[in-house]
C-alpha cells in the first residue's frame, strides 16, 4: 500500500504548493488526481518520487518511508524524456543496468510487445511518431516492474485519437502487471477511463476537495449515460474547485 500521511510542501520563496495531503492507495488500485493551476498536483508527484522533500508528512510504501528516490516507485512526464543519442532499446534498458545482457535483451523485447512496438529495438529516437515515443518512456518505466507507477499528464501533448488509444493499452498493461498507478491529469475523460477513484484537488494552497469513486465496469464505455453523468459530476466538482482560484485573483 502507498500511504501518504498529512504530506505539505512550502517553497523557499514562501510559495505554499501543498497542504495536508493524505491518501492511502491500495496495491493495484488507480488513482487519478484532477483539479486547475495551483493545486500541487505535480508537486505531489514529485514528493512521491522522491525528486522532492516534503516540508512535512511522511510517505510509506508498505513498511518503508520513502525519503529519496526509490526503484520501486518509477514515473512518466508530459514529455517521454528519451536520449537521442540512445536506440529505443537502450533507452528502456537504461534502468536495467544490474541485470546481464541476456536478460536486458528479453525485459526489453518482452515490454516492447506490450507496448506494441516490437521489433523497434534498433531505431532512433527522431524516427518516431510522438505517440510512439510515449510508448518508450511508458516501456523504461515499465520494464523495472514497478510497485507504484506515477503519470505526470503522460498523454496531454497528444491527438485526441492517439491519447484515446494509449489510455485504453496502459488499462490492459495494469490489469497485467496489477502495479498502483497514481495519475495526475487535466483530463475528466481520461480520469474515468483509468481510475478507481477521482481526486478533486483545490488550489493555493493544495488540498482534497473531495474523493469520487468510479463505480463504472471495465472497459468502460465513453459514450454510456453513466459515463456521462460521472464526467458531470467530476465537471461541477472541478468548477466548486476553480472558484478558489477565481478568489484569489479578485482578493
Amino acid at each position: 500500500m502507498l500511504d501518504i500521511r498529512n504530506l505539505s510542501k512550502v517553497y523557499p520563496n514562501g510559495t505554499h504548493a501543498l497542504d495536508a495531503f493524505s491518501l492511502s492507495v491500495r496495491q493495484g488500485e488507480v488513482v487519478a488526481v484532477i483539479g486547475g493551476s495551483g493545486c500541487g498536483k505535480s508537486t505531489l508527484l514529485r514528493l512521491l518520487s522522491g525528486l522532492e522533500t516534503p516540508s512535512q508528512g511522511e510517505i510509506r510504501l508498505d513498511s518503508n518511508t520513502l525519503k529519496e528516490p526509490d526503484p520501486l516507485v518509477n514515473i512518466v512526464f508530459q514529455e517521454p524524456r528519451l536520449f537521442p543519442w540512445l536506440t529505443v532499446a537502450d533507452n528502456i534498458a537504461f534502468g536495467l543496468r544490474s541485470l546481464d545482457g541476456d536478460q536486458r535483451r528479453m525485459r526489453v523485447e518482452q515490454v516492447l510487445k506490450k507496448i506494441g512496438l516490437p521489433g523497434y529495438e534498433t531505431r532512433w529516437i527522431k524516427q518516431l511518431s510522438g505517440g510512439q515515443a510515449q510508448r518508450v518512456a511508458l516501456a523504461r518505466a515499465l520494464v523495472t516492474e514497478p510497485s507504484v507507477l506515477l503519470l505526470d499528464e503522460p498523454f496531454s501533448a497528444l491527438d485526441a485519437m492517439t491519447r484515446a488509444d494509449l489510455q485504453d493499452h496502459l488499462v490492459d498493461l495494469w490489469s497485467e502487471a496489477g502495479s498502483t498507478m497514481l495519475l495526475v491529469t487535466h483530463d475528466i475523460e481520461e480520469a474515468i477511463i483509468m481510475a478507481d477513484r477521482v481526486v478533486v484537488m483545490r488550489p493555493f494552497p493544495g488540498r482534497i476537495l473531495e474523493e469520487v469513486k468510479v463505480d463504472l465496469p471495465r472497459k468502460r464505455d465513453r459514450t454510456s449515460p453513466a459515463f456521462a453523468a460521472l464526467r458531470k459530476h467530476l465537471s461541477e466538482l472541478l468548477a466548486l474547485s476553480l472558484s478558489d482560484l477565481k478568489h484569489s485573483v479578485t482578493a
